[in-house]
Formats: C-alpha cells, structure tokens, sequence
C-alpha cells in the first residue's frame, strides 16, 4: 500500500501548489494514503506570522486543518487524507505547541529539528571555520535535540533525522556516538523515523537517512515511514519503489503510518 505522510503547500511560504494539488498528484501516482504537514507555526512568537518565508501564521492554522478535513471528506473512496504538521521543536517552548496541536484531532505529528544553537541546519556558513571538535559539537548538539523530541512524547514521527547534511555533505563523516545514542532513544520511545527523499533536492544528493543510519535503526529496533517531503506537487510519493527495495535490501520487513496518532504497519 503506497503511502506518502510529508508533503507541503503554499501555506508556508516556500513551496508550490494548494494542498488539493498534493492530493491530486498522489492520487495520480496510485498512492492509497496522503498526509498533508505542512510547517507549524511559530506558536510562542508574538507575532502571528514571525517568518512568512518558512511557516504559516498562527491565525491561519484552523483553516489549514478545516481545509483537509473539507478534503478528506471530498476525496473519500479516491484516497484517504490524513491531517498532520511538521512542527518544529524548541525544548523550552515545547508546551506551547503542545498546547495549541491539542486543540485539534490530528493523525500524526513529525517534529523536525531545523535549528541548532538559534542557526538553520541548512546554513552553509555554520561550518565555517570550526574546529574538529567544534564540528563534533555541533553534530551532537544536533543529536541532543532530537533525543529531546523523541523523549517529549509529542511526536509519532521525526523528520529527517540526518538533515544537517544537506548543504554539508561531509556532515555524515563526523565522528561522533550520538547517532547511535539517538536511535536507542528513538526506540524506547516507540517513535518512527521517516525516509525523507527530498535530500536528492540538496548538495548532498540521495535521502535522509544514509543507509548506515538505516541499517543501526533496524538493529535497535526503530520503525521507519515514508515521506516525500513535498514542495511541489510532482514530487509525492518520490522514489517510492527505489525506498521500498532499499528497506528490503537492509532487512526491513514492514513499515508504518499513523491515524489518529495510532501506529499501522504495512508489510514491505
């Protein structure tokens, strides 16, 4: 059962198409499951719309669910829409989003991390002129708040767990046990990671996460989504069949998605 759980519109101000383009496009593609998570927010800024470029306005949240929803009632027998957010996670605000996403009946949440010590992950210039051990830090650092969202329990997936390299290739070969660390939490905590194809979209090319990732999570026993991480509307359910066998290659027998916030496995 094809299944894409990470796609986007232009609510957030940075990519193409209105969230019924995704569902057009994934019902074109064959897939039987489209989840729509567009960026939260930022709920504990005082302004409502703090970075038009990277998120919607606070104001503007209730139409984003009410318009799926609308959708999903629309599109019923064609494709099942489910309503989720890729929300970010600053630790000491953390109750805030919590707060606000209790509101709504939602089927899932990914908890992104996309800054480190106040700095995008995808700044290029964050590299420059560090130490090895600076490097290291920062990787950890990186680990450190995913562990953090892993643990808050707010999330049933999370989002492009090697992301860091996407500008930054040489990321992955930094030298650090924070990886494997991560993933042990990861699976104490009966989180899922995503494979994200959207790296193929960034200077490093091929997915998030590396296969020696994948491969450390099957040892621990994490389980693994799909998500496309869709900016515009051709790219849903990307790579589908290149992850499937991929998964299979390293040993995966299932995988998962959620409704209602309750885990579905699928076979492979």
């Amino acid at each position: 059962m094809k299944f894409d759980l990470h796609t986007h519109h232009n609510r957030c101000g940075h990519a193409d198409g209105s969230i019924e383009d995704y569902i057009k496009a994934a019902i074109e593609k064959g897939l039987k499951i489209i989840g729509i998570s567009d960026h939260s927010p930022y709920f504990a800024h005082s302004k409502d719309q703090a970075e038009p470029r990277i998120a919607m306005a606070k104001s503007e949240f209730p139409n984003y669910v009410n318009e799926i929803l609308k959708l999903k009632e629309k599109y019923n027998g064609q494709i099942e829409v489910l309503l989720g957010v890729e929300s970010d996670f600053f630790p000491e605000y953390a109750h805030i989003y919590q707060r606000e996403y209790n509101k709504y009946t939602l089927d899932y949440l990914i908890g992104s991390i996309h800054r480190v010590k106040g700095v995008s992950i995808f700044n290029k210039k964050r590299w420059n002129g560090l130490s090895e051990q600076e490097k290291i830090e920062q990787k950890d650092e990186y680990y450190e708040l995913i562990q953090q969202s892993a643990r808050s329990r707010m999330f049933q997936v999370l989002g492009h767990i090697d992301a860091m390299k996407g500008y930054y290739p040489e990321f992955s070969n930094i030298q650090t046990e924070s990886i494997d660390e991560t993933l042990q939490v990861i699976a104490e905590c009966d989180v899922a990671i995503e494979i994200n194809t959207s790296g193929k979209t960034k200077d490093v090319g091929g997915w998030y996460p590396s296969d020696d990732i994948l491969e450390k999570a099957l040892f621990y026993g994490v389980n693994v989504t799909f998500g496309s991480d869709a900016h515009v509307p051709d790219r849903v359910g990307d790579e589908w069949d290149l992850v499937t066998k991929r998964l299979k290659d390293i040993g995966f027998k299932n995988w998962v998605y959620f409704k209602q916030k309750h885990q579905i496995s699928v076979i492979l």
